[in-house]
């Protein structure tokens, strides 16, 4: 075996269950859904509701963004979805409808079944195909029951310095990397994103030279793809915002944004590499950051503590919900379910495993150290080349819809974007003392009333971090 490039896009906010709980029957052999699963709401009236996982055969425009509004994704929420009502119950994976029903009112009002909802491999063409044309995960938890930050700073640290939330902030984030681990060790990474790396809220990367290399996706992921020019670890951030001037909607699936933006950005990134002289010797990684609230039915299994300061007061000392994973290379046998070999499932932090056989460098955290690696999924010989290409059926949003998603309110995502946007230093800045700095009085947080607000602001910052 001979894996030269590890590639991971990492989405938002979908369960396994609401993506590929479906993709093969359920049985020993794949954890997936029978489509007995339920959730017992407890209305306001007392009368117990059991409201079962469901799909919509027809899958019409609004089923693409299902569930909307958002759930929520707090880590209290989530101690409710996994717990139920009870705050000192045992894991059930009961307490997925009642948290998102007593959520706070909005526009459109809270549909008990959305949260529910999942699709069917074909409502889900492109990430069906490839699960199936190569490998798919169904032992892959989110790193900790919390929302994106957190778990996203387990892929890239090995732990969350103890933070269980996005907000607020608590610049400036100073854990190791493993890019920087990666720098130690002579392999090259990169960082390819649309309008705002997360990844720039860790100050171990503002350096100048480290600056360079993030790049635009845009622009650079398929050139450097079909030059064999990609790094030893690519990490591609999908699309947060809305931006109505370019004619872009957000493409990482983060609900209640539209999933077929999401697989559109799947088969890009696929067809971009499987193209690449590079494939032979490629490990590509779709996964998603957390569950978002959306229904999953396996109960997250005891995980190893990352040690460290716990200022929130939770040791990380059990995974997060299931989230889909599937793991693509010529070296994985069509129609693989991929299991680690213990009972530890994979999460996150298996990317850093999985970097740290490939590479040879030391762990982050125990977190990392503990976690199973990919590598052993992988065959000896790179003989599945796959489907030559794959296609979504994204079609370009037109006018209306644009304006309508790009007046929105920012989720709670985007606006904990927006303050990361605002503590990142200029080019020119010296990150040492942009970190002084914010130690001693971190700027005000801003409160934008829509999504194209943030958008703009979110640019403006970035391109100053970049010195563009």
């Amino acid at each position: 075996m001979d894996i030269r490039h590890v590639v991971v896009l990492m989405l938002e906010n979908r369960s396994f269950d609401s993506m590929l709980g479906r993709l093969y029957p359920a049985g020993g052999g794949f954890d997936g859904l029978t489509g007995q699963e339920s959730n017992v709401w407890h209305r306001p009236d007392g009368a117990p509701q059991t409201i079962a996982v469901w799909t919509d055969p027809a899958l019409r425009a609004q089923s693409l963004c299902i569930p909307d509004p958002d759930p929520g994704e707090l880590f209290s929420d989530i101690h409710t979805q996994i717990h139920g009502l009870d705050p000192a119950g045992g894991p059930t994976m009961g307490g997925f409808v009642d948290d998102y029903m007593r959520q706070p009112p909005t526009t459109p009002a809270f549909d008990p079944r959305a949260v529910m909802h999942g699709f069917t491999p074909d409502q889900l063409p492109v990430l069906s195909t490839l699960a199936r044309a190569f490998g798919v995960s169904d032992r892959w938890h989110a790193a900790a029951p919390c929302q994106t930050w957190p778990n996203r700073f387990f892929a890239h640290c090995a732990t969350a310095a103890g933070y269980i939330n996005n907000d607020p902030p608590h610049f400036p984030y100073e854990m190791e990397t493993v890019f920087n681990r990666l720098a130690d060790a002579g392999a090259e990474w990169r960082i390819y994103f649309h309008d705002i790396p997360q990844t720039a809220t860790l100050w171990r990367l503002w350096g100048s030279v480290l600056r360079g290399r993030f790049r635009r996706f845009t622009d650079d992921f398929a050139r450097d793809a079909a030059a064999g020019t990609l790094p030893a670890y690519s990490f591609i951030e999908p699309r947060y915002f809305t931006d109505a001037l370019a004619g872009t909607l957000p493409n990482d699936a983060h609900p209640p944004h539209n999933i077929a933006e999401a697989e559109a950005l799947v088969a890009r990134v696929y067809n971009a590499v499987r193209s690449g002289p590079g494939w032979p010797r490629t490990l590509l990684v779709i996964t998603f950051d957390e569950h978002g609230g959306c229904y999953d039915h396996v109960v997250p299994p005891p995980a190893t503590a990352p040690g460290g300061p716990t200022p929130d007061g939770f040791d990380f000392g059990y995974f997060g919900v299931r989230v889909p994973a599937v793991i693509i290379s010529p070296h994985v046998r069509p129609g693989s379910i991929i299991r680690p070999p213990g009972l530890t499932p994979f999460d996150h932090t298996s990317l850093i495993a999985t970097l740290r056989r490939l590479f040879a460098f030391a762990p982050l955290t125990p977190r990392d150290a503990a976690a199973p690696d990919l590598l052993d999924a992988l065959g000896a010989t790179a003989d599945n080349d796959g489907p030559p290409s794959v296609s979504s059926a994204a079609v370009p949003p037109d006018g209306p819809i644009l304006a309508r998603a790009a007046a929105r309110p920012p989720n709670p995502l985007q606006h904990s974007l927006s303050v990361a946007a605002l503590h990142l230093p200029a080019a020119g800045i010296d990150p040492a003392a942009h970190v002084a700095g914010l130690r001693a009085t971190p700027p005000a947080a801003p409160r934008h009333v829509t999504v194209a607000a943030a958008a703009a602001d979110v640019a403006a910052h970035v391109m100053a971090f970049l010195g563009q």
